[in-house]
């Protein structure tokens, strides 16, 4: 099979993306770059290139996200490990690192990431801040061990990662708290679409309509910052007023959202007055 062949498979996979997913798999397969399947199409498949690109091809058609097949996914500046203990990180989860990065851009801080996952915010933030001492905590032992190993892997060496549930694990005060937290409403039909089926439920939803665990961070939240620290959490597309009361009503000010890359309002933060 040439490559040139090989990228018109893409006919064969469903979805927008579907030529961006072939190309994606052909550069695993090749370990070359996107340039190089365009530059030499004339090029022949090793047998067990073409083996392996056939049983990636094969996934796919499953529905098995193409993160989960390359085991990485782009965020931020850099790419991430990636696997099915945890979400894969979107987008749309940048507009909150760049929420937070402007909430906080002066002085040295202390900030934390609840729910960390593959550990994507976290590492975003202390990689663009050296001086700040950035927490992030998951109760997934496999998570944590994920976000410690793109940590590792990232050289970003101001950011510590534990083990718990939300605060369980932490002690003394912040000047930031950021989390993208499980907000899908346990009966939302786009749980059974597209790369939703293959993530974990529990980092997924939440009950109450999707508001119980953000509701539960903002209640909490307030004993662990310092004065005018800032809460920042990503939420539903269509939870931001509701997200955005909950601050009010616990005695948050200074409320500010931002809407993500589809125009959707997807980041709500709070000031703690102290």
């Amino acid at each position: 099979m040439r490559i040139d062949a090989a990228l018109q498979l893409a006919s064969t996979l469903e979805g927008e993306d579907a030529k961006v997913d072939v190309e994606h798999l052909l550069c695993d397969v090749l370990q070359q770059n996107r340039t190089y399947l365009y530059t030499w199409p004339e090029r022949e498949l090793s047998d067990e290139q073409r083996a392996r690109f056939s049983d990636l091809l094969k996934q796919r058609r499953a529905g098995v996200p193409i993160a989960h097949l390359l085991g990485t996914r782009a965020f931020w500046t850099f790419e991430l490990e990636v696997n099915p203990s945890t979400l894969i990180p979107r987008a749309d989860t940048e507009v909150l690192v760049e929420q937070a990065l402007e909430l906080c851009s002066d002085d040295a801080k202390r900030v934390v990431d609840l729910g960390t996952g593959t550990g994507a915010i976290a590492l975003a933030l202390a990689s663009e801040h050296p001086d700040w001492e950035v927490w992030a905590c998951d109760r997934i032992p496999e998570a944590v061990t994920l976000a410690k190993r793109n940590a590792a892997r990232l050289q970003v060496a101001n950011l510590q990662v534990v083990e718990g549930s939300w605060f369980e694990p932490l002690s003394g005060q912040f000047d930031l708290i950021v989390s993208n937290p499980p907000y899908i409403d346990p009966i939302d039909p786009h749980l059974s679409q597209g790369d939703l089926r293959f993530e974990p439920r529990s980092a997924l939803t939440a009950e109450a309509k999707g508001l119980a665990d953000i509701e539960s961070i903002i209640d909490t939240a307030p004993s662990y910052l310092n004065r005018a620290g800032w809460l920042a959490l990503e939420h539903g597309y269509d939870q931001a007023e509701a997200v955005a009361e909950l601050m009010r009503q616990r005695g948050f000010d200074d409320i500010r959202q931002r809407r993500d890359f589809g125009g959707n309002m997807r980041v709500t933060a709070g000031r703690w007055p102290g």
